[in-house]
């Protein structure tokens, strides 16, 4: 009994030893068994999220073919016995990992890191074998495309290292990271991300070497395999967002470019050896970019060389930076504006080295109506059109009592993009963003469009409501140009137009799959009439994509307002397939068969009313008028009440209805007097035909 009770109280105490998060902790990673955990993933998964004290995970030396996920793990590091025989290795393409539905990148390198600050990898080989694996090209199966295929090359985007947002103060020393083709490197968090490299190898494809926020890089050695660009830097988030080089190395193929950009930026190499075979070619600003960024061109050099001779854009220019520092001032606490200092014996620390200038306090710009808008963007990234019966309306001063409840009412399933709701205050946010710097506003406008690629169905429709299903609210809705409103603004991030071009870049490419899912979905659900292509219902079935009902008054049917809408976003597409230019070319020709000539519809008075007002349609030489739904048959105009039942004339329905709905009006005028014109003379008549 006494020696069961002795053993009961060592596995307790064991037990204790290895979960209690206050006590530091060692366990140790063995592919030969003989740790607590032959898998780096098991180990990870066996720690609690956080720990007052540092972990540790000891990597044995050895190969561990596995991908990492560090999500939710503070105060952690990963050191392996030694950077060349402790090695972690996948071979993955980035677009192959996205086909497979990691639409957010989570899941595309092979360490993969989100929420878990204070993270630190010691010791440690970190591969991505696509490159060498792969066949020179291959055609996989991909249903997040509009094709269902996508092809990839040995030099496709292919990530080792992938961060998040919610990982700041990330350490790495003594790392190799490898891959062979673009963003081998990837710690991105534009708004917080601090990144320290000290005695590292990184190699890689195009921008293999990209940080996001602020990266520190020393003695560290670079190999480029791409002749575009080694280095690259996005520091949009804030004007002090910095990428520094100090003391490292660069080797590569013959002709590689040293660096580019694509956003704000800001470079600072300091005492860095170049080859001999590099191109003459200083970091340049991508064309491909959002346009000439507002901080100007941020590139400084301070005694770096190359190897049989300068070129010129090599000579000191540190001077001219915000500050003049000098190149001894140049360390990584100065480089973390003095909020964090790596270097320091103490883990996490925050304070800066003494002789390093701090950052200048920047204050945050406000605008009124962003604020509001952050108060009630719901948990899901989406905003409301109304709580319960009454609109959102962001003109209204809002009390901190209204602010308190709006707020708690954030996991809401209200969030929709019907009534130009989600769209509306994305634009808004981007706009605001722009005008103040303030970066809440972009990362919610990023959550908003993250969330309309969520709420996107598989086969490209846009429901009115996500993720609220109920009713017909989950159905592809064009009601009111919803879904159109939703893919204009996915081709404007796509486009990388106007303030779209703010947003994250990584959101590009959904977009673009987006639009393409979106223009797909568009031309298989244009009604066909007896085998002839017609035009467009305000609702299609998620599932058949057959028209159907929404409200009692809005029956299946063709529309005369929503196929407008439609067909000026197919004109806007460059460059149109046939199959586009045979749906736009067919619904004006239903657009045209089914007009009203000689008729108007006008408001009168008329005392017998409720409202003294009547809304009737008249004779009228010259006019045309067209029907908001249109029989899917026979396409004559019809007219639904409350009641649901079909009339053919609009005096035959309810007043309340004929007076507070818009089923006459004039929308295809404007198309098809002078936009279908001009397409048709460019697209179809003009030298750009296909």
């Amino acid at each position: 009994m006494k020696q069961w009770l002795t053993n009961l109280l060592l596995a307790v105490g064991l037990l204790t030893i290895v979960t209690c998060p206050a006590a530091a902790q060692q366990i140790t990673v063995a592919a030969d068994g003989s740790g607590q955990f032959r898998s780096i993933q098991e180990a990870i998964n066996s720690l609690p999220a956080q720990a007052a004290k540092p972990r540790t995970i000891f990597v044995k030396k050895g190969t561990y073919r596995e991908q990492l996920y560090i999500d939710g793990k503070a105060n952690l590091t990963l050191r392996g016995q030694s950077q060349k025989s402790t090695i972690i290795t996948v071979s993955l393409a980035r677009e192959a990992a996205r086909c497979a539905g990691n639409q957010d990148d989570w899941g595309v390198a092979t360490v993969n890191v989100r929420n878990a600050p204070d993270l630190t990898f010691e010791n440690l080989t970190v591969v991505n074998s696509y490159g060498l694996d792969a066949p020179e090209q291959q055609e996989i199966n991909c249903p997040t495309d509009p094709t269902g295929k996508k092809k990839l090359t040995k030099t496709t985007h292919q990530m080792a290292l992938r961060t998040f947002a919610g990982s700041p103060r990330m350490k790495f020393v003594r790392c190799t990271f490898r891959a062979y083709g673009g963003d081998t490197v990837s710690p991105w968090d534009t708004e917080g991300g601090q990144f320290y490299f000290k005695d590292c190898t990184m190699e890689g494809g195009v921008d293999f070497y990209c940080p996001r926020g602020w990266a520190y890089a020393e003695n560290c050695r670079f190999i480029c395999h791409n002749t575009s660009a080694a280095i690259w830097h996005d520091g949009s988030g804030h004007k002090d967002s910095k990428t520094v080089l100090k003391n490292c190395r660069f080797e590569g193929d013959p002709g590689f470019k040293l660096g580019r950009y694509h956003r704000e930026s800001q470079f600072y190499l300091i005492g860095c050896k170049f080859p001999q075979n590099m191109a003459d070619a200083d970091i340049y600003h991508a064309p491909s970019g959002p346009g000439t960024p507002v901080w100007g061109r941020r590139v400084y050099y301070s005694g770096c060389h190359r190897k049989g001779g300068d070129f010129a854009w090599h000579r000191d220019n540190l001077s001219t930076a915000e500050g003049a520092p000098t190149a001894k001032q140049i360390n990584a606490a100065w480089t973390f504006g003095g909020r964090w200092n790596p270097e320091s014996k103490t883990p996490g620390a925050q304070q800066a080295a003494p002789a390093a200038p701090a950052a200048p306090a920047v204050a945050v710009a406000q605008d009124s109506m962003a604020e509001r808008m952050l108060v009630y963007q719901r948990a899901i990234g989406g905003w409301p059109k109304a709580v319960g019966e009454k609109k959102v309306d962001y003109s209204h001063p809002m009390t901190t009592a209204e602010r308190a409840a709006t707020r708690k009412d954030a996991g809401r399933k209200d969030a929709t993009i019907d009534n130009n709701a989600t769209t509306r205050e994305i634009t808004y946010l981007l706009g605001a963003f722009k005008r103040t710097s303030n970066p809440a506003y972009r990362q919610a406008a990023e959550r908003g469009i993250r969330y309309l690629l969520l709420m996107q169905h598989k086969n490209g429709g846009f429901p009115q409501f996500y993720p609220d299903s109920s009713s017909y609210r989950a159905q592809i809705t064009y009601n009111d140009n919803a879904m159109i409103r939703a893919l204009r603004l996915l081709k404007g991030v796509a486009d990388k137009q106007g303030d779209y071009a703010l947003v994250d870049f990584s959101l590009v490419p959904q977009a673009q799959q987006a639009v393409q899912r979106g223009i797909s979905c568009i031309l298989r659900t244009q009604y066909v009439q007896k085998g002839k292509l017609t035009a467009w219902c305000a609702q299609h079935d998620r599932r058949t994509l057959l028209p159907c009902k929404a409200r009692a008054f809005e029956l299946a049917s063709l529309s005369g307002m929503e196929t407008v809408g439609i067909v000026e976003f197919l004109m806007d597409v460059d460059n149109p397939t046939p199959e586009i230019k045979r749906s736009i070319e067919a619904a004006v020709a239903w657009l045209n068969a089914v007009k009203m000539p000689g008729f108007a519809v006008k408001d009168v008075d008329d005392p017998a009313q409720p409202t003294g007002k009547d809304r009737r349609v008249v004779a009228e030489p010259g006019a045309t008028l067209w029907a908001r739904f249109y029989d899917l048959e026979t396409n004559q105009p019809i007219y639904v009440g409350r009641d649901g039942v079909k009339h053919a004339s609009l005096a035959d329905i309810e007043h309340e209805r004929r007076v507070g709905y818009a089923y006459n009006g004039t929308w295809p005028e404007k198309i098809l007097v002078k936009a279908y014109p001009k397409w048709q003379h460019q697209w179809v008549n003009g030298k750009s035909r296909l």
